[in-house]
C-alpha cells in the first residue's frame, strides 16, 4: 500500500506543480492604443517577435478610434477594465494619468537607460524625478521635394533660407508647380509645419525651448519673432487660394505632383510612398548662413506605459523592458517609417527617405515643439494660439511683431515664470 500512495502523492504533486507552472507562465497581456492603423503590424511583426523570445507571455493588441482613445481608456481605468499596457500621447494627457495613480513609475526599468533625457522628456514629471513610459517613435519635421520637379527646373536642394526662397522664387516663376503645398484652413499645419518647423534654428532648439519655459526668455524676443518674419513671406508660394485649403488638399496636390515641395512630419512618408509616381527626397529646414548649426523637431510622438493596477505588473516589465531594447527599436521603425526610434542604438533604416530624414540627426541638434510642454496648460492656449498666429502672419492679417506680442502677453497671463 505504502509504495502505491506514495506513487499516487508523487503523481499528484507532480500534476499540481505542472498545473501551477503552466498558470504561472501562462500570461496574456492587452495593450491600449490609439493607433489603429497599426494593428496589423503589430500583429505580424511586433508581437510575434516578442512571443517568440519570452514563452508563456502571450500580448493581444487592442486599439480604440484615435479620437476617442482618451474618453475610453479614462473610462477603463475608472471602472478597472483597462489593459495592463497603456500606450501614452506625449506630455500633459500621459502626465494627468501619472498623477491620477493610472500609470506606474518605470524609473528603476532597465531599459530607461537606453534613452536621453530629450527622448524621456515627453513622459516624466516637470522635475523629471519620474518617468511613466518608455518612448517609442518620435517624427521629424522638414521637407518633402519632387526630385524630378527640382531636376527638371535645375535646383540644387537649399542649405540656407536665401537659398530656400530662390528655389521657390525660381519655382514660382516657372509657374509648372506649386512652390509648396500647404494651406490654412485647419490652422495647425501653419504651426506645426511650419512655425515649430522653421523656429528651432532661430531660438536654438532646446537652449531656446528650457529657456522660455523659465522665463529666461519671452516671446517677443527675437528669435521667437523671426521665425514669423519667414512665415510671412510664405504666402506668396502656397499657390492660389491656399486660405481655404485643408490638409488633405494639401497632400493630394503633392502626392499628384502639382507642387515641387511639401513642409511636412515625417509621418507622411509610409502614405506618400503608395501615392507618389516621382522620387521624393527631403531637407532639413534650410538655416540663415552655411555652416550655421542646424536644429530640428524632433518630436516625441508615442510611448508605452503600465497600468498601475494590471494584475501582471512581472510579464509587463518584461515587455517595456523588449519596447527598450535594439531589436524592438529597429522592427518598430522599419515596419513605420517616419516614426523614428528614440533608442541610443542606431537604426538602419530601410526605406531610404525615412533614412533621408533620421540622418538629420548626425549633424543637428534635436529639439521638440516649443508649446508641447508646460506651455499649453493654462488659458489662453499656447499651442492653439501658435496655430492661429502663424496663419494671420502667413495671410499677412497680423504682424510678426504683434503676433509675438499676443502670444506672450496670453501666455503671461497665467504663466508666473513669464510674468
Amino acid at each position: 500500500m505504502k509504495p502505491k500512495s506514495l506513487t499516487s502523492l508523487l503523481l499528484a504533486t507532480t500534476i499540481l506543480g505542472a498545473a501551477a507552472t503552466a498558470h504561472a507562465q501562462d500570461v496574456t497581456l492587452t495593450i491600449e492604443s490609439w493607433r489603429n492603423d497599426d494593428l496589423s503590424i503589430w500583429q505580424d511583426q511586433i508581437i510575434p517577435a516578442f512571443e517568440a523570445a519570452n514563452p508563456g507571455i502571450k500580448v493581444e493588441f487592442t486599439p480604440s478610434a484615435p479620437a476617442e482613445y482618451n474618453a475610453v481608456l479614462n473610462s477603463k481605468l475608472d471602472a478597472g477594465t483597462a489593459g495592463d499596457l497603456i500606450t501614452c500621447r506625449p506630455f500633459d494627457a500621459s502626465l494627468a494619468l501619472f498623477e491620477g495613480g493610472k500609470l506606474a513609475d518605470l524609473s528603476d526599468l532597465p531599459a530607461m537607460a537606453n534613452f536621453s533625457d530629450v527622448a524621456k522628456s515627453a513622459w516624466q514629471t516637470d522635475d523629471a524625478s519620474a518617468t511613466f513610459c518608455v518612448p517609442m517613435a518620435s517624427v521629424i519635421h522638414g521637407f518633402i521635394y519632387n526630385k524630378d520637379a527640382f531636376a527638371e527646373l535645375g535646383i540644387d536642394v537649399p542649405a540656407t533660407e536665401a537659398d530656400f526662397f530662390a528655389a521657390l522664387d525660381k519655382i514660382k516663376e516657372d509657374g509648372t508647380y506649386i512652390p509648396m503645398a500647404m494651406g490654412t484652413n485647419d490652422q495647425w499645419e501653419a504651426a506645426t509645419m511650419g512655425y515649430n518647423n522653421i523656429g528651432p534654428n532661430y531660438w536654438k532648439g532646446e537652449e531656446g525651448r528650457l529657456a522660455l519655459i523659465k522665463g529666461e526668455q519671452k516671446l517677443t524676443d527675437e528669435p521667437w519673432v523671426a521665425p514669423f518674419r519667414q512665415l510671412a513671406k510664405w504666402g506668396g508660394y502656397l499657390g492660389d487660394g491656399y486660405e481655404a485649403q485643408t490638409y488633405p488638399d494639401s497632400q493630394n496636390l503633392f502626392t499628384l505632383g502639382r507642387a515641387a515641395i511639401y513642409p511636412a512630419g515625417s509621418w507622411e512618408i509610409s502614405g506618400f510612398n503608395s501615392l507618389v509616381d516621382f522620387e521624393m527626397g527631403a531637407f532639413p529646414p534650410p538655416v540663415a548662413n552655411e555652416g550655421d548649426t542646424c536644429y530640428i523637431s524632433d518630436h516625441t510622438d508615442i510611448a508605452i506605459g503600465m497600468n498601475a493596477a494590471s494584475p501582471n505588473a512581472d510579464a509587463a516589465r518584461t515587455f517595456l523592458n523588449w519596447v527598450g531594447s535594439a531589436e524592438f527599436a529597429t522592427l518598430y521603425a522599419n515596419a513605420l517609417p517616419g516614426f523614428f526610434s528614440l533608442n541610443s542604438a542606431p537604426v538602419a533604416m530601410e526605406d531610404p527617405l525615412a533614412q533621408e530624414f533620421v540622418s538629420w540627426r548626425d549633424t543637428c541638434q534635436s529639439t521638440i515643439r516649443s508649446t508641447y510642454q508646460i506651455l499649453s496648460r493654462g488659458t489662453p492656449n499656447l499651442e492653439n494660439e501658435t496655430w492661429n498666429a502663424s496663419v494671420n502672419v502667413i495671410k499677412g492679417t497680423e504682424t510678426p511683431e504683434d503676433a509675438g506680442k499676443r502670444l506672450q502677453e496670453g501666455l503671461a497671463s497665467w504663466y508666473d515664470p513669464q510674468k
